[in-house]
């Protein structure tokens, strides 16, 4: 498989291609139990399946908890099934990317990621949840503790808890970082502020009672008329917040971000980063915290190694709707959306790396109301040139009315630099344009799960070769424009 590398916004490989990844996540949250080792779904019947839905990037995660159930002591047997992922992943030229997740900090908070002697509490009762998943971010004391002594680096039998996560990827890295379909470590999923990031919530809720009542692009008749619906007052109600009164909402809260992205965070992924390059030069994946999701801007660094800048990183912002994971994400907005990822773009300009969305979509009712919001959310990642990893896999995903809008060519890899390039879903038809140097004597590969019907380059009909769920173009150096129609 082609390695794959930073240059500057853009991913290419070894042969100096642009390159697009087009992906999914399979996660397994699940905690170490002893002589379970089954790596989520992914045998080589799926993993075919994967390819022939035209996919050739997975988020592959696991939790702290799976991989280092006593301190020191590492889940090999559950790594080498890794490995045999990976290397089936490798057969149908499919790449992955490592991801270290949690959500609330651990299954003792409700939820999942670090082992149980890992969570450290000082006492404080953890309590069940009663309305959303995520409420622990927002008024859970344990959950909040347990990060803050995660980021204070508290010790565990003398060593710091910072320290165990730092080490536990240099073994993961060790084990598997050097397959060929591995291109990358995700450092961890959406890193929490702790307590910090309940006084963010309550910001948030004020922001809004404020927003609500006295901003002037608010229409608080329509608002009241909406909460009356009989349908979903609630989704609708929230169908007239815009991003500009969305964003001045969350906006007394950039500070608190800005400080731990910065004071905190940083240093985190520096010293992780350190242990990583020990083992692999592949790309080190940098997530926004939990709150970014929102639109508030992150504010970290670049990753620095040993004090200089680290010359291989991705950005990998996550974002959702308001609605996202209820019954009301028909009413998703795609402009509110839109600006937090007009946020994140914001972000890649300043850091001056690739991107590749880690997590996004989602899933709506058994209706095709939502799916015009992901396809737009695709038409935002196409002008943005982003690959992207779809949350998430689950059971009959590949049989999901999403895949009306998932399943689409993309650009695998062109011999030059992407100009533009988009899939027009109704009228089934892919365009792209690029500019190919001088030097770059190479084939451009359309990704497509779709039979090709015609292929014109630069106004001309050509044939290419299709195999493989690949069209390959063969083009000379200069500015071409390649429009593909399938079946």
């Amino acid at each position: 498989m082609d390695k794959i590398r930073a240059s500057g916004t853009v991913l290419v490989d070894d042969k100096g291609r642009e390159r697009i990844f087009h992906g999914v996540n399979f996660v397994d949250k699940s905690d170490y139990i002893f002589g379970e080792q089954k790596v989520q779904d992914l045998d080589e019947e799926m993993i075919k399946k994967i390819a022939e839905n035209g996919v050739n990037l997975i988020r592959l995660g696991f939790t702290w908890a799976k991989i280092e159930p006593a301190p020191g002591a590492y889940n090999d047997e559950y790594l080498d099934k890794l490995a045999e992922t990976i290397d089936l992943l490798e057969k149908y030229n499919i790449y992955a990317f490592l991801d270290m997740h949690q959500d609330l900090y651990s299954s003792t908070t409700n939820s999942d990621g670090a082992p149980a002697w890992a969570v450290l509490l000082d006492g404080i009762p953890v309590k069940p949840m009663k309305f959303v998943w995520a409420e622990g971010y927002f008024w859970g004391k344990a959950c909040h503790r347990a990060f803050d002594n995660f980021w204070a680096n508290k010790k565990v039998k003398g060593k710091g808890l910072q320290d165990y996560y730092a080490d536990c990827w240099a073994h993961i890295v060790e084990r598997l970082g050097d397959k060929p379909a591995v291109i990358g470590f995700d450092v961890m999923n959406e890193p929490f502020p702790g307590s910090p990031g309940g006084k963010v919530f309550k910001r948030i809720v004020a922001g809004a009672v404020k927003t609500i009542l006295f901003d002037s692009e608010i229409k608080r008749t329509d608002l009241i008329k909406e909460l009356f619906d009989k349908e979903d007052p609630i989704g609708k109600v929230l169908t007239h917040i815009e991003y500009d009164p969305f964003h001045r909402i969350t906006r007394s809260s950039e500070e608190l971000i800005r400080i731990f992205d910065t004071r905190v965070y940083a240093p985190f992924l520096a010293k992780v980063a350190a242990k990583i390059r020990e083992k692999s030069a592949k790309l080190l994946f940098m997530e926004n915290c939990y709150y970014s999701n929102l639109g508030i801007p992150f504010c970290a660094p670049p990753i620095k190694v040993n004090g200089k800048r680290d010359n291989n990183q991705v950005f990998a912002p996550h974002a959702y709707d308001l609605m996202v994971d209820t019954p009301s994400y028909k009413f998703a907005h795609n402009g509110r959306v839109a600006g937090i990822f007009g946020e994140h773009r914001k972000s890649q300009e300043r850091l001056d790396v690739p991107v590749i969305v880690g997590e996004w979509g989602s899933f709506g009712d058994d209706t095709d109301d939502w799916l015009p919001h992901i396809q737009h959310l695709f038409e935002v990642f196409e002008g943005y040139k982003w690959s992207h990893t779809y949350w998430a896999y689950i059971p009959g995903f590949f049989e999901n009315r999403l895949m009306k809008v998932f399943r689409r060519p993309y650009p695998k890899a062109v011999a030059g630099k992407i100009e533009n390039y988009h899939y027009d879903l109704e009228e089934k038809e892919f365009t792209l344009t690029f500019t190919q140097g001088e030097d770059d004597h190479t084939d451009t590969v359309i990704g497509t799960p779709f039979e090709v019907e015609s292929v014109t380059v630069d106004g001309k009909e050509r044939k290419g070769t299709f195999k493989n769920y690949e069209l390959v173009l063969k083009t000379k150096p200069g500015k071409h424009s390649v429009k593909v129609k399938v079946k």
